[in-house]
């Protein structure tokens, strides 16, 4: 089994009768009770090699996709799909370890890193020459402009014109979450990279200048949800974007001239599989669907897909949406019908209809608030349809985890994840081998121990 570290109680996993170590807490980036609210989900560094070009705070831990592979047996002669695939950690692992990957991802922005991460056919050497020419090229705008992108700016802001973001596109991005000068560079050097639109590298050098953008140049912070910090009045960016695209050379020179299978990422709903997949072609699955939760997960990448170009308007956005699992009252729209899939499923409608009597009791009523009902059954509603749509892609025999969390977002009602997504795959003929549990962390809303899980399936293939 991979190496974990040094384990706590909660740390340890029941596979049948063989025991994996889980890494602990800590090793994994998650926080404790009592520490600084939720940290970044930190790499090993064993880990950084591709997974760090560009994550999300909170992915779920590549070694913890690397024990469900070696617990699955997959190797060169199978394939893995990560309906779910984020930002690629699923995709990365299996590749690394020679298993063909395929991953769906509903976010342009995300599966635009997903897609990056696993592309490995670049030359580094022509990748830096190329970056160099549009750092030099912004360097040159922004010194004719005063300014030195390597020092503070100590001029004057009003005699420059500042570059800015449409109006819509503004009001899209959270608010102070970049100032306007670091803005204004950013947007000088997206301009110089746009010229080299047609290079084999521009798509990674894109990923960079995200990542630069997240980490170095806004004034974004991490915790429960993205907001916010404090405001930087100037931050280095072709600086930053630089040291960003030396890193993916630096790990694309240890993959140089090396065999490994396709991994491929396509832009496509989990819940929509028709035409994505060809049939009975999937050996397993390991993947991490969104949570039920107040947590709209467009936020995390909103600056990003935004300044990046990847939607500038509401009705973009929107769009976006409606082609994810709803798991939050931001995405909810009328003619939504996912819970059609669980209108007789009665431990879910259970859930519903306590999260509603909690309503009234309370005398909640906002927009947001009357929906929390709708939100669940249209949150396993459509899990019901992607697994069903699953079952025609799958071989028989093939093996499935799913990391899921339990929640209390909504008025404090506790809803088991895990449980009831196995109760619904037992229902669509999967069969539950078992489920893993993986972390526990506090809530402070109900003092209780929430659970993350691992709820491993095997379809039989009838």
């Amino acid at each position: 089994m991979p190496e974990s570290g040094q384990l706590g109680e909660e740390d340890q996993v029941e596979y049948g009768s063989v025991q994996l170590a889980l890494p602990t807490l800590e090793s994994v980036g998650f926080a404790r009770q009592g520490s600084r609210g939720a940290r970044r989900n930190l790499l090993r560094p064993r880990d950084r090699a591709f997974h760090d070009w560009y994550r999300f705070v909170l992915s779920f831990p590549p070694h913890l996709v690397r024990s469900y592979m070696e617990c699955f047996k997959l190797d060169e002669k199978h394939v893995v799909l990560d309906p779910f695939c984020g930002t690629g950690t699923t995709l990365v692992e299996a590749k690394l370890h020679h298993v063909r990957a395929i991953g769906l991802e509903a976010n342009p922005f995300a599966h635009l890193a997903s897609s990056v991460k696993v592309t490995w056919d670049i030359d580094p050497d022509v990748f830096l020459a190329g970056v160099q020419e549009v750092a030099t090229a912004a360097r040159g705008i922004l010194r004719d402009q005063g300014i030195d992108d390597s020092r503070p700016f100590m001029g004057d802001l009003g005699d420059i014109p500042l570059r800015t973001l449409e109006p819509e596109a503004s009001r899209l991005i959270i608010k102070n979450s970049i100032s306007p000068l670091p803005l204004h560079k950013t947007l000088v050097l997206q301009e110089c990279l746009g010229r080299y639109q047609e290079a084999q590298w521009y798509e990674h050098a894109l990923l960079a200048l995200a990542n630069a953008l997240v980490f170095s140049i806004s004034n974004l912070r991490f915790g429960p949800e993205v907001g916010a910090g404090k405001s930087k009045d100037d931050a280095e960016v072709v600086g930053a974007w630089l040291r960003e695209t030396q890193k993916i050379a630096r790990d694309l020179r240890t993959v140089a001239g090396q065999d490994y299978p396709r991994a491929d990422a396509y832009l496509a709903d989990a819940r929509s599989l028709e035409g994505v997949l060809d049939p009975g072609s999937v050996d397993a699955v390991i993947t991490s669907p969104p949570y039920p939760n107040e947590k709209d997960y467009t936020r995390t990448t909103r600056l990003e897909s935004v300044i990046l170009g990847f939607f500038s308007s509401r009705l973009q956005l929107r769009t976006l949406k409606k082609n994810l699992v709803r798991s939050n009252t931001r995405g909810v729209y009328k003619d939504d019908d996912d819970d059609e899939w669980v209108v007789d499923h009665p431990q879910i409608q259970c859930v519903a209809e306590e999260i509603e009597r909690r309503r009234l009791q309370l005398g909640k009523t906002s927009g947001f608030e009357r929906m929390y009902a709708r939100v669940t059954r249209l949150y396993f509603g459509g899990l019901a349809r992607h697994l069903a749509g699953l079952r025609t892609v799958l071989r028989p025999g093939a093996q499935l985890a799913y990391v899921v969390g339990d929640q209390a977002s909504y008025l404090r009602i506790m809803i088991r994840t895990g449980r009831l997504l196995s109760d619904i795959a037992e229902g669509l003929g999967y069969q539950l081998v078992r489920t893993d549990l993986f972390r526990t962390r506090f809530a402070t809303a109900t003092k209780e121990q929430l659970r993350e899980e691992v709820v491993v399936l095997r379809w039989p293939g009838q």
